[in-house]
């Protein structure tokens, strides 16, 4: 029997609904279909979103197998995918990019027509290759990272090189390489520029290099943690704002630190709704340009009137606006170069058995990025 007709059971963490704990459960596995490539783990990593997944966003679909950050092998292929074989070393992603459709052609947008952002988590065919108990299991968006094997269609994946380390290639797949893309490809944040950066997490701290990496010259990180300063100064901020420290708003800090003008450009990295409008008042009227990248749960989010009626842009972004083939492999070539600092960001680690301590880790003061290592 050749591997791509086997199903595979092992270990998998999954969350059984809102609210309920995450188990590691036993589940199986499908062979890959013609277009899909089934992966072994080496790691992952966890980002908000995964915990964000748990309390019902991107989609209310349980049991969810949890996990869209991580790198892996190929363990079998579809019999149509051609770029991809056994062995390869792998990221998810979670858009795809064609290089033909109206948006990848324009090259204004990310955002590929024809491997979209999957929000149902299910496979392009609307099905899954995931089951427990003969119950099908969701994902987050294109994969599921927090289990031993996962499949994946061929075209939300990224070769990267196999000697890359692995916890790197892991912070790439998502939240670093979101933040950096924001400066570098939604911002194109200008030489001389100045900078604030709201939340110095794996996202913030991309968002910071990445301005850095474009030439600006005053780049501020906002965050409520005093561990984060250190961090923001390792990847490049030149000045630390702790709102907590003050009676003052944010953007009236920001202010303070730019001359009463505010910056150029702001990225909102935290998902917390109040600081919408903080971000975009913390740039200057007429011309300031605010990149929402941080996501919460609460899909309507309140945006001061003021803040947006003077000139300012408030724009969006998903995965930074990096292309998941012409642009994401520049940065992990410069990840596997370590042009980042990205052993910054490891902090934690645990085995899959205990990702529950995972959890626990992430709300301690010096926690950035949890690694899970898998057997």
């Amino acid at each position: 029997m050749s591997k791509t007709s086997e199903i595979i059971t092992c270990k998998a963490a999954i969350c059984w609904g809102i609210g309920k704990p995450v188990t590691v459960e036993e589940i199986q596995v499908d062979p890959p279909k013609a277009t899909e490539v089934r992966v072994k783990m080496l790691c992952a990593s966890i980002c908000s979103t995964d915990i964000s997944s748990t309390k019902g966003f991107p989609h209310t679909n349980f049991p969810i197998a949890l996990g869209h950050e991580g790198v892996g092998i190929i363990e079998s292929v579809g019999d149509q995918v051609a770029n991809l074989k056994e062995g390869d070393v792998v990221i998810p992603t979670y858009i795809g990019e064609c290089q033909e459709c109206e948006n990848c052609v324009s090259e204004k947008t990310n955002l590929c027509m024809t491997y979209p952002v999957r929000w149902t988590g299910l496979m392009p065919d609307n099905t899954s290759r995931m089951s427990i108990r003969g119950e099908r299991i969701y994902h987050i968006f294109s994969c599921a990272t927090w289990s031993e094997y996962m499949v994946s269609d061929a075209n939300y994946v990224l070769k990267v090189d196999p000697t890359i380390d692995r916890a790197h290639a892991s912070f790439i797949s998502c939240g670093f390489s979101t933040g950096f893309g924001a400066a570098w490809k939604e911002a194109k944040v200008e030489s001389g520029s100045t900078v604030a950066v709201f939340g110095l997490g794996a996202v913030g701290l991309g968002a910071v290099i990445g301005s850095k990496m474009q030439g600006a010259s005053r780049i501020i990180g906002i965050d409520t943690n005093e561990n984060k300063r250190a961090k923001g100064e390792a990847f490049g901020i030149t000045d630390f704002i702790n709102p907590g420290d003050s009676n003052k708003s944010a953007s009236e800090l920001v202010k303070e630190l730019s001359g009463g003008m505010g910056v150029d450009y702001s990225f909102e990295c935290t998902g917390v709704s109040t600081l919408l409008s903080e971000s975009l008042e913390a740039t200057k009227i007429g011309t300031g340009k605010a990149i929402v990248i941080g996501v919460g749960i609460e899909i309507t989010l309140p945006l001061g009137l003021f803040a947006i009626l003077l000139g300012r842009t408030l724009k969006g972004s998903v995965f930074g606006g990096l292309r998941a083939i012409s642009d994401l492999s520049i940065l992990a070539d410069k990840g596997h170069k370590k042009e980042f600092p990205l052993q910054e960001l490891f902090t934690h680690e645990v085995t899959l058995a205990d990702i529950n301590k995972a959890f626990e880790l992430l709300k301690q003061p010096n926690c950035v990025k949890v690694v899970i290592n898998m057997p």
